[in-house]
């Protein structure tokens, strides 16, 4: 008779999980301590929202005390080719692999609840779904359940699907096995590929990250102007960073014929042109973004990303584009407008000495 782990495992690979496994539900070992020490040291910058709910995110117990058991699952998105190839076209924004396609919140959470419901059918039970916008440490339980080892860009590693995973966590108040666990980088050896990719330096050291240097928190978390110290270094990305997982030696080994088809990228969003962006009024950029998480940020905030990557683009033909936003009523616009500007006259100066 085939055991519930194992038919809970052929079902979640037929929901569209690449992987699953068990722990217990307080399995997140010393991640709550370390999470608090990061918090106290200002690494988070202005994520207020995980400070004011860190003591839920201590322990899964924190959240629901009734929990006995975690799932651990994982999707793949693992693109057809490196991102970092962009980098060599900065007339085009270059958008995290994660964001190019849909939502992936809905996409996981919508597997997970049918998870759920069968779990629930079979051995009745309370249960609970978390996918990154609840209190919960996905990453340290995924490591529990064996679904790979935190990488030293902090982020999950495994053997077959490299660091391109997104995660999700069922906790049920059943009393299930664990599977064997692994170790944070376990199998990272000397290799420092992903700390050394990082453009602007992020990494403390292994496992050891200040949010506030890396360039998907710059993007997408932080609201005002950006760091001049970064700008140059942020290139032409324009909402996310991939490098860091780029850059790890075992995405070798993970397909893109794995990758869950709704995370597929959509045409407009795998190289748009900079000076098609940078004329998106608001209604322009929701109707372009619907559906994307790219929406949540906003138009001011994307807008202002989009000039930065124009000033470093170094291309005089987006100069009158750029100038367009030198009236905006969003200032934090303005004042990137007014930076690009001054870096796109400079370029196409230079430019012209040479000549």
């Amino acid at each position: 008779m085939t055991s519930l782990k194992q038919q809970i495992r052929e079902e979640a690979e037929r929901l569209g999980f690449v992987a699953c496994g068990f722990t217990h539900a307080d399995a997140t070992g010393d991640a709550g301590l370390e999470l608090e020490r990061w918090l106290e040291a200002g690494h988070h910058g202005n994520m207020g929202w995980m400070e004011e709910r860190a003591h839920h995110r201590v322990s899964p117990l924190a959240l629901w005390p009734e929990a006995r058991s975690a799932i651990a699952l994982g999707m793949s998105y693992a693109p057809a080719a490196d991102p970092r190839a962009l980098g060599d076209r900065p007339e085009v924004g270059r958008i995290s692999v994660y964001a190019q396609g849909g939502d992936y919140h809905k996409t996981v959470k919508k597997a997970l609840k049918a998870l759920a419901r069968f779990i629930v059918d079979r051995a009745p039970s309370e249960l609970k779904v978390f996918v990154d916008t609840a209190p919960v440490m996905e990453k340290p339980l995924a490591m529990a359940a064996g679904l790979g080892w935190q990488g030293k860009h902090t982020n999950l590693v495994s053997h077959d699907h490299g660091s391109w995973l997104f995660l999700g966590v069922i906790l049920t108040s059943l009393e299930l096995e664990p599977d064997v666990a692994a170790r944070s980088g376990m199998h990272c050896g000397s290799c420092t590929a992903c700390l050394t990719a990082c453009p602007t330096q992020a990494f403390l050291g292994p496992h050891r990250m200040d949010a506030r240097r890396c360039i998907s928190y710059l993007t997408i978390e932080h609201t005002g102007p950006i760091p001049h110290e970064f700008r140059r270094s942020m290139g032409n990305r324009i909402y996310g960073c991939d490098d860091c997982l780029s850059a790890c030696p075992w995405n070798r080994f993970a397909e893109a014929a794995h990758a869950n088809r709704a995370f597929l990228p959509r045409a407009e969003l795998a190289a748009p042109a900079l000076t098609d962006l940078l004329q998106l009024d608001e209604r322009g950029f929701r109707e372009m973004f619907s559906g994307s998480p790219i929406k949540r940020i906003g138009r001011n905030r994307f807008i202002r990303n989009c000039l930065i990557a124009a000033g470093n683009s170094d291309d005089p033909a987006l100069i009158s584009v750029v100038q367009q936003h030198l009236t905006d009523a969003d200032e934090v616009v303005v004042e990137a407008a007014t930076w690009a500007l001054a870096e796109l006259q400079r370029a196409s100066s230079a430019a012209m000495q040479a000549a």
